[in-house]
């Protein structure tokens, strides 16, 4: 295809990169727990800078770069577009890391002449063609692209486009390198790959259109699926691993003949349950790429159904981590109440492992220290001498707050980061009373009652605002980490009673928003990993454990610990297993605020046979982080559930926040009344032009698409949807058979649930036509609830009701409903 104004040049070779830790002197920073650091309005501009990057950018802003020595290609890594406009090197670095590297791509021009091309980095970059520099630019700034344009003298035939970069990477970091073709002689983009063109278009082509089987595997074998098979044999080396915080992979190779429509990979009894990525390297003579592809891999047919007593599950929670985890402490503290030999030794090797992380101060080691203080404080005697040591040392020498000399990158400012240090401070000072912390220069006792203190304030903001990170999936089991580490370990009364609140409340959040034990609700922070799974959610274990619903997953961050607060430390919770497994013949709907200057208004509604869930009000049109704004399940398969969003990147499987499913790259106005809802975008360029809905057809027991709307069944509950544009379904690539697309910035979705199994008749009954008037409100007549009036200030009326999220509490408002009545019982 020949160049046009704006295309971008999209297929690389690049470079082994080149990462440094990038150390500069131990120093403390100023700030304190900012638990609304992702509401920014430009673009997700993270406000907070660390010394690594003060320094860099004295180092690198506005400086030309200086390559050393010539790029080899040798061992240079071929990239091939699937679908991105960049060349994305994103990533996630536990220490400030300086990354470097060289990038080429390929002009084909018809003659001699000039171009014109726009460079955008997020470090700094210099541009050569054909040997010759051409431009450069240094912005030096964290996440956030900046462009230079320049002139490129091209020659007829063949250019090559090398870009030298330099970034700082600190923990998060995206790295993208885009280079955009704005003017010149007539040209087409080109291949900066030694091999056959036509071998590298059939390999694109296979990539582009492959997919896995299933987006769910249970007891089931793994097939890549390859709609446009591969021209010739191929290698395929698959590297199967979870999400940055992982510990576990595994990795294997096999063979697959020329003209194969599949190939089986492994079975997932072998995999970890957990979401994991399948890192699909090919071979093909010698060109070599790679591309990734997700799904959940789930145990839960190999569990047995739950017992019916809350303390044979706590036994089974216990033995399934301590033999079933991941190795993390979080598995060593299971082992070491177990207390066997093997569990010993296996709870030595993680402590072993996790070790450096702390020691060095990696960002996301306080999610391992907790843990790791609650099996030296309950079990020392369970540990060598030796490793007692070195434990108590890694206490001594820890960074744990800002005020702190230090040079990590740890992450102080999110509730949960900041809950966690106070914690591990507080407990570690009150474990070594008479020593010394390195870092505050603070005795034990010291830095105990520093630390208790900043706990009394973290939970006084909890108390008066709750989460920022509202309903979070991955993040409300790390809160729970550092609540029942306070419960069963602090020394202090007032303390373990506000922990015993704090959890208690945390877990009757999730109860209201669950749905058969499944969080079923509009999110604060939410990833990939964390949205296409369901039996493998800690939240799941937790419902699991508490109400006898669910499954287990691998990942764990507090369900040994809760456990044993449970077993051994006399935590009592309420029973709320008929609102975290709503059976009843009527609906619950709940509505309330979270966060700082209650900024996040929810609503949520569910009966035994759906639920759904949204933010009201929340940041309409801004620029989106990782906030999924509503969420709902049909039936009795927690698989059967459906989100819409607006991708913040075109990589599948990428590190972006909002990434392609986590997160919104603009904030749709969302407005929900009972089981029906509307959501409208208002995005912008260069954002995906494009919205999206999960739509998992195989977990559905009926489904159908036609024109602008998309239906579907599971056990007794019905979705149908209705866009303002043609849905299609994508039926290739990485979320075949899981995505419906709809094209533009402004699309208009509406989502109707309802119970029964005639989906003919509940799509002719709802028609779900929106008459949009000039003011901004939305009508929909609806055949239950008559006329729905969403307004632009964020009310809903029907039947004779008006929501208003302005006045929803923090406490919230729980409402029992008659599924097809106006009449209504408030329950608190």
């Amino acid at each position: 295809m020949t160049l046009t104004a704006n295309d971008p040049l999209t297929y690389w070779q690049v470079t082994p990169l080149n990462e440094a830790l990038y150390d500069v002197a131990d120093a403390p920073m100023e700030g304190e727990m900012d638990s609304t650091f992702f509401l920014t309005k430009d673009k997700n501009i993270i406000p907070h800078t660390y010394p690594c990057r003060t320094a860099y950018i004295a180092e690198a802003r506005d400086k030309e770069p200086r390559p050393q020595g010539a790029p080899d290609w040798s061992l240079a890594r071929n990239v091939l577009p699937m679908g991105s406009p960049k060349l994305d090197l994103s990533g996630f670095w536990f220490r400030a890391t300086r990354v470097s590297g060289w990038a080429r791509t390929a002009i084909d021009a018809d003659a001699d002449g000039t171009a014109r091309l726009s460079l955008s980095v997020c470090g700094a970059a210099v541009a050569f063609v054909n040997g010759e520099k051409v431009g450069w630019l240094a912005p030096a700034t964290r996440n956030a692209t900046a462009e230079v344009t320049f002139d490129a003298p091209l020659k007829a035939g063949k250019n090559e486009i090398t870009i030298y970069f330099d970034d700082l990477a600190e923990r998060d970091a995206v790295i993208p390198i885009s280079l955009v073709w704005l003017s010149g002689p007539t040209s087409k983009q080109g291949l900066p790959f030694n091999a056959d063109p036509q071998l590298v278009r059939g390999v694109e082509a296979t990539f582009e259109a492959m997919h896995l089987d299933r987006n769910n595997y249970d007891d089931a074998e793994i097939w890549l699926q390859l709609p446009v098979a591969f021209s010739v044999d191929t290698q395929l080396s698959v590297r199967v691993a979870g999400h940055f915080m992982s510990h576990d992979q595994q990795v294997f190779s096999l063979e697959v003949p020329a003209g194969q429509g599949r190939v089986l990979l492994c079975h997932s009894s072998d995999l970890p349950a957990d979401y994991r990525y399948f890192h699909i390297a090919v071979s093909v003579d010698d060109f070599v790429t790679q591309a990734t592809l997700g799904a959940e891999i789930s145990h839960r047919s190999a569990l047995p159904p739950p017992a019916d007593t809350l303390d044979a599950r706590i036994e089974e929670a216990l033995a399934w981590v301590a033999e079933n985890a991941e190795t993390d402490t979080e598995r060593a503290v299971a082992c070491l109440a177990r207390g066997t030999e093997a569990d010993l030794e296996t709870a030595s090797a993680i402590i072993t492992h996790a070790l450096p992380a702390i020691e060095n101060c990696w960002d996301c080691a306080d999610f391992a220290l907790v843990p790791l203080l609650w099996g030296r404080i309950i079990h020392p005697e369970r540990l060598s001498s030796a490793l007692r040591e070195r434990v108590d040392q890694a206490i001594l020498t820890y960074r744990y707050w800002m005020d702190e000399p230090g040079n990590d990158v740890q992450w102080y400012f999110s509730e949960n980061h900041a809950l966690l240090f106070h914690t591990a401070a507080y407990l570690g000072g009150n474990l070594l009373p008479d020593a010394t912390f390195q870092r505050s220069g603070r005795k034990g006792t010291e830095q105990r009652d520093v630390n208790r203190d900043r706990l009394m304030a973290w939970f006084d903001h909890f108390e008066s605002v709750e989460m920022a990170e509202f309903n979070s999936a991955p993040y409300f089991p790390i809160d729970l980490k550092g609540m029942t580490a306070l419960f069963a370990l602090a020394p202090d009364q007032d303390i373990r009673a506000r922990a015993q609140k704090a959890i208690a409340r945390l877990i009757e959040l999730v109860a209201n928003s669950a749905h058969h034990g499944v969080i079923t609700a509009a999110q604060g922070r939410s990833y990939q990993h964390s949205l296409c799974v369901t039996d493998t959610l800690e939240l799941t274990g937790i419902s699991r454990l508490l109400w006898g619903k669910g499954a287990y997953g691998a990942h764990v961050n507090c369900l040994p610990q809760l456990a044993l607060c449970l077993r051994d430390y006399g935590l009592k919770l309420p029973d709320l297993t008929g609102r975290a497994c709503w059976a009843a013949n009527d609906a619950q709907e709940w509505m309330y605020c979270q966060g700082q200057n209650a900024f996040a208004h929810l609503y949520h509604y569910k009966t035994a046979d759906t639920a759904m869930g949204s933010a009201a009000t929340y940041r309409w049109g801004e620029w989106g982080y990782q906030e999924t704004l509503i969420h709902a399940r049909l039936g009795h398969d927690p698989r059967a559930q459906v989100w819409v969003n607006h991708p913040g990147e075109l990589i599948q499987s990428g590190y972006g926040r909002p990434s392609y499913w986590g997160g919104s790259a603009s904030v749709p106005r969302v407005q929900q009344y009972r089981d029906l809802a509307v959501v409208l975008f208002s995005g912008q360029a260069p954002q995906p032009n494009f919205t999206h809905c999960w739509f998992p057809t195989a977990c559905f027991d009926q489904w159908r698409l036609s024109g602008n709307r998309a239906s579907a069944v599971s056990g007794n509950g019905m979705i149908t949807l209705s866009a303002s544009g043609p849905l299609e379904l994508q039926e290739q690539g990485a979320s075949a058979g899981n995505e419906l697309r709809l094209d533009g910035h402004d699309g208009l979705w509406v989502l109707r649930l309802g119970q029964g199994h005639d989906l003919d008749g509940f799509e002719a009954r709802h028609s779900l036509s929106v008459d949009r008037a000039n003011d901004g409100t939305l009508h929909i007549n609806d055949p239950e609830y008559g006329l729905v009036t969403f307004h632009p200030d964020g009310r809903v009326e029907a039947e004779g009701r008006v929501l208003n999220p302005k006045g929803w509490s923090l406490s919230g408002t729980r409402t029992i409903l008659p599924l097809q009545s106006d009449k209504e019982r408030r329950v608190g």
